[in-house]
């Protein structure tokens, strides 16, 4: 309490040679050594080497020392502190490094950067396509000679290419084609409107001139056909049997019914083949149900039966008459 408002006037260093320590010490030899000082010179210890003066001077070189510490200690920890800031860079600080890539302004580094990036993708590309065709081909000569075989394949295919566009070339030098009709005209057009493409009119029209169908119109073509092929099927089946059915009649009835379910559940199976390749979301088609095909059949069978029963009427009436 009494050295509390006391200002120590000492040189760090005086005061580490006060205190017997080197500069450098930690904290506790600091601490160790002020402790046996004390004890040494404190007026009221019993040692035979007890000075206030003395005492005074300790004090005030523990004092210094612990400042002298402190400093040095917020010193290491600012620099630790910039340290860590310095080596965790920012997300945009980061993506306008460009990964060290390039020279010129920020638009011209991302520019050269973007191509960077595209050869690096290519190069990978080409490594990782290498290296699958080694690891597949790699010590197989069966292998070997299908490659072969593969590129013997490809040079008739084109020496075969290139005999046909020389004949198609002589036979022009020779004037083979001059004969065709249309020669020298423009192709027509399906439309005058500015809108449409010429090209794909022109295409549209070859193709269909040639017979050519998209597959969603075979397929509707062939759905509509198979499904009018079973409805007259299931009702032949049904007029084949007799009125009112007997029981042999009737498990044959439930046969042909299960063989209709199955050709059904087949044609549901081409409804969603057609439904995902059809351009138009108005042109898809709905599954078609087993129940409501079987009372259809059974209402055309009852029709015919009518049919056949006015016109048998029809008959007698006139022997009747005559």
């Amino acid at each position: 309490r009494m050295l509390s408002s006391y200002k120590p006037q000492n040189d760090v260093r005086d005061s580490y040679k006060i205190l017997e320590l080197e500069e450098g010490c930690s904290l506790d030899d600091v601490r160790n050594s002020y402790r046996n000082l004390a004890k040494k010179y404190h007026p009221d210890s019993s040692s035979g080497m007890a000075d206030s003066k003395a005492f005074i001077r300790v004090e005030e070189a523990y004092r210094v020392v612990l400042s002298d510490l402190a400093a040095k200690q917020k010193s290491d920890a600012n620099e630790e502190e910039e340290d860590q800031f310095k080596s965790k860079s920012l997300q945009h600080r980061h993506y306008l490094s460009f990964e060290g890539v390039g020279i010129g302004t920020p638009s011209q580094r991302e520019k050269q950067y973007m191509q960077f990036r595209v050869d690096r993708a290519t190069e990978q590309v080409l490594e990782y396509r290498q290296q699958r065709l080694e690891s597949r081909y790699a010590g197989s000569d069966l292998s070997r000679a299908k490659d072969v075989r593969q590129s013997k394949k490809v040079k008739i295919t084109q020496a075969v290419e290139r005999l046909v566009e020389d004949l198609i070339q002589e036979s022009m030098a020779k004037g083979d084609f001059d004969n065709l009709s249309g020669k020298g005209k423009p192709l027509q057009k399906f439309s005058d409107s500015p809108h449409i493409d010429p090209m794909t009119h022109n295409l549209n029209r070859i193709l269909i001139d040639n017979g050519y169908q998209p597959e969603w119109i075979l397929l509707q073509k062939e759905i509509r056909e198979t499904i009018e092929r079973l409805r007259n099927s299931i009702v032949a089946s049904r007029r084949k049997l007799g009125e009112p059915m007997t029981l042999s009649e009737q498990k044959q009835w439930g046969r042909i019914c299960e063989q209709f379910e199955e050709d059904i559940r087949k044609l549901n199976k081409r409804v969603d083949n057609f439904n995902l390749v059809v351009p138009i979301l108005s042109r898809q088609m709905v599954h078609f149900s087993t129940d409501k095909e079987i009372r259809r059949a059974r209402k055309t069978y009852e029709a015919v039966l009518e049919k056949v029963s006015a016109s048998d009427v029809k008959e007698n009436k006139g022997e009747e008459g005559k």
